[in-house]
């Protein structure tokens, strides 16, 4: 991102837009059967200064909040999910980089980088929602050493660093580390119904070291749980946008008044309401996506119909990003569950 004035959040998400229908939707259907994101679709993201939405100015990024870009999530998933699910995973490296103190290893190295695009980061920390840990973090001399699982991590061998929260006791200890394999960091991809090629993979740590100066922080696990579930907005908004685009192929439908309203919910929701919005987005996004494969018809279920990948993306996005009061949602809203009980 050039030097200049700070970036206008309606016109990045116009480009955003347009980058969405001129280019990502018209290669989503090649991109999700390739097995890999091509290098050029993220390459758009970072010449457009898509990759310093969770940044400041002062490191080149955007300075935009959290309302800012949920439109602009919104627009990237509907284009193509699978590009647009790799790069999301950046904002919490580049997030936390940037929070490190100015003149700090972490903050030296990665923030302006990460923030600009010239590098990419990904997440490492779906499992510390589990009710079982299975990654440890254990200190040893003038650092910490990891032991275990990381069972989603998204975008391996496109990003340079990766965001890694590990247990010790009741803590996490959060850790911005370089996303390269070695003898005691290890990558197993995993194969999934959707968005494949986003080349999602379990790591594998075997007693692998990490320096304090490569530590974000060390938080309760309480404290930090309180502060995710004051995010779970942000994945709402892939869903609006795989949802967005199912009623675009299907035509006017009620479904768009109902996909406005949830938008609107999810937007306004408290920090308590996410659950039940989510969930609310979510039973609207599974609709959609059926719905545009019923109207269709056979064709729909081919690899060459947008419908099928749609659909799929959907159920995809049904669990990322679940808890458990989510999941109790959503279950609730498909008729799994008494809404009484």
């Amino acid at each position: 991102m050039s030097s200049g004035p700070p970036p206008d959040p309606i016109a990045l998400r116009r480009d955003a837009q347009q980058l969405a229908d001129e280019v990502l939707f018209e290669r989503a259907l090649d991109v999700d059967e390739a097995g890999e994101v091509p290098e050029h679709n993220l390459d758009l993201f970072r010449d457009a200064g898509l990759y310093g939405l969770w940044t400041p100015t002062e490191v080149g990024g955007c300075d935009f909040d959290e309302l800012e870009r949920l439109p602009i999530l919104e627009a990237l998933a509907g284009g193509c999910l699978t590009t647009a699910f790799v790069w999301a995973q950046h904002g919490g490296g580049s997030a936390n980089a940037t929070r490190m103190p100015a003149g700090s290893p972490l903050h030296e190295r990665w923030a302006r980088a990460l923030a600009t695009g010239e590098r990419r980061s990904g997440v490492a920390f779906a499992h510390v929602l589990r009710p079982e840990p299975c990654l440890f973090a254990e200190r040893s001399g003038d650092g910490w050493v990891l032991r275990g699982v990381a069972p989603f991590v998204t975008g391996w061998g496109h990003i340079d660093a990766v965001l890694v929260a590990a247990h010790e006791a009741d803590r996490l200890v959060w850790m911005l580390i370089p996303a390269t394999e070695a003898r005691t960091l290890t990558s197993r991809r995993l194969r999934l119904a959707a968005v494949d090629s986003s080349v999602t993979v379990e790591l594998h740590f075997d007693g692998h070291a990490v320096g304090d100066d490569e530590v974000v922080e060390v938080i309760d696990y309480d404290d930090w749980l309180s502060f995710y579930r004051q995010g779970l907005r942000t994945n709402g908004a892939l869903m609006l946008g795989v949802a967005s685009r199912a009623l675009e192929l299907l035509g006017p439908s009620p479904l768009d008044a109902e996909l406005d309203a949830a938008r609107g919910a999810l937007y306004a929701a408290e920090v308590n309401e996410m659950p039940d919005r989510r969930a609310q987005v979510g039973y609207v996004g599974i609709r959609a996506t059926s719905a545009l494969v019923s109207s269709v018809g056979g064709r729909a279920i081919t690899l060459a119909h947008h419908g099928q990948r749609l659909a799929r993306e959907a159920l995809f996005l049904l669990v990322q990003g679940q808890t458990a009061d989510i999941r109790a949602g959503h279950l609730r809203r498909l008729g799994a569950t008494d809404p009484d009980g």
